[in-house]
């Protein structure tokens, strides 16, 4: 049940600020991109996303994005748009690209945490790869009934998500 548990909960990467994943060690912010960082389909980032990683930046966290997006496009354009490091077809759960942002940025496991609105991927993967899972609410589930299925699977490990800890 514990692989199934993120350590903290937020509503959308908004609330996580880089001064609050600094105080608690973290150098490293491994993220989903699609529902957690923008809705699907949206191509760049905006204004809004830049100042948030510039946030991050102002306090030694770096952004990398992981994505389990297939197209080697989306991630890599969205990426370059955002200027950060990213690792697309990352098959998360699994752990090596986990691993390999890990190395490829020379941190720990301790200084490193990922953030994504899915359970059985992004929590999961986090937990199996031994950093800190932070779950946000999906931005958007409109438009895909097998979305709407997923969270509700994931529904009784949301609840158990974050108690006691928040950034």
């Amino acid at each position: 049940m514990a692989w199934f548990r993120a350590r903290f909960t937020a509503h959308d990467i908004y609330e996580l600020s880089g001064a609050a994943l600094a105080r608690r060690g973290f150098k490293l912010l491994l993220a989903d991109l699609d529902n957690t960082l923008v809705p699907y389909g949206v191509p760049l980032p905006d204004e809004k996303l830049k100042a948030w990683r510039d946030d991050l930046n102002a306090h030694g966290v770096t952004l990398f994005i992981l994505s389990n997006n297939r197209h080697e496009n989306r991630p890599r354009i969205f990426s370059e748009g955002l200027g950060v490091p990213y690792i697309g077809h990352a098959g998360k759960p699994k752990t090596p690209s986990f691993l390999k942002a890990m190395e490829r940025m020379g941190v720990t496991k301790e200084q490193t945490a990922i953030v994504g609105d899915q359970i059985f991927t992004d929590v999961l993967g986090g937990n199996l790869a031994g950093v800190s899972a932070i779950l946000v609410e999906p931005i958007r589930l409109a438009g895909n009934p097998g979305r709407y299925l997923r969270y509700a699977a994931e529904w009784p490990f949301r609840l158990l998500s974050g108690k006691g800890e928040t950034l």
